[in-house]
């Protein structure tokens, strides 16, 4: 990955990449992301796998998340192979880089240890994230569970980057826009986060954090009759950013442990 960025740097170096100013840029976009590859690691090489978590066969995934993705682990009650959960976290994740259970887990931990990274996480979330975009950058999954937590971290626009490049995979997803639509709300970008809004709750998203939010913007507005209903999203796990923000209330009933 690291030696495509590279090459493509130089081949843009035939039109920008001259005179002092251009040549200390490139020199700054490789050295930045031949810093970021080192300080996450590769995740292509690990003892068992990688494997793609989307394609690996039920064999491979019983095979590691018996014993390092239980229950317990998910639930954030207890490690399983380590008295840090974020421990057996790690393995799984090393061999399923965009294992998007493990990475949310991850991320919930981290938030709830008040470290990053988590004790026994061995890299920072961000750059488990990196990991899991650098392997599958194809993943929309791992995109939208990385623009949650900036957004969760207060990073909104980082969060804004990640959630509309998950948007353009196309297909509906009632948490992705839900959650976009908080994080526009927090840029003050209220038209776009009112389209969100009526996106995710035609889709089904149950939470009314975001149309209270606009609500109290003096922006809420009732989507137009003429809106037809999308097409029914795939099951994903429901996760929306508003878990830390007190006074709004409610949890959706969900495998992936939401919050508004």
């Amino acid at each position: 990955m690291l030696k495509k960025f590279q090459e493509k740097v130089a081949g843009l170096g035939r039109g920008w990449c001259h005179g002092a100013t251009g040549v200390a840029l490139c020199l700054l976009l490789v050295s930045g992301a031949q810093a970021q590859a080192t300080l996450c690691g590769d995740p292509f090489r690990n003892h068992y796998g990688p494997f793609d978590y989307r394609t690996a066969t039920a064999k491979q995934k019983l095979a590691v998340e018996s014993v390092h993705y239980t229950p317990d682990i998910q639930q954030m009650r207890a490690g399983n192979t380590t008295t840090n959960l974020a421990g057996d976290l790690a393995y799984t994740l090393n061999v399923f880089p965009n294992h998007h259970g493990a990475l949310k887990t991850m991320a919930d931990w981290s938030i709830r240890t008040k470290r990053n990274p988590a004790p026994g996480g061995h890299y920072t979330v961000e750059c488990w994230f990196e990991r899991g975009l650098r392997f599958r950058p194809d993943d929309p999954m791992v995109k939208m569970l990385y623009g949650i937590y900036l957004l969760q971290k207060g990073k909104s626009k980082d969060a804004v980057a990640q959630l509309e490049a998950a948007r353009q995979d196309g297909r509906p997803n009632a948490n992705l826009h839900y959650n976009l639509g908080l994080a526009y709300v927090k840029l003050g970008r209220y038209n776009e986060a009112l389209e969100s809004a009526h996106t995710a709750y035609a889709l089904g998203f149950p939470l009314p954090g975001l149309k209270n939010q606009l609500v109290r913007a003096g922006k809420w507005r009732e989507p137009s009759p003429a809106i037809t209903q999308p097409a029914k999203p795939e099951a994903a796990p429901e996760v929306a950013a508003e878990a830390a923000e007190q006074g709004e209330a409610g949890v959706a009933p969900a495998a992936g442990s939401p919050a508004e």
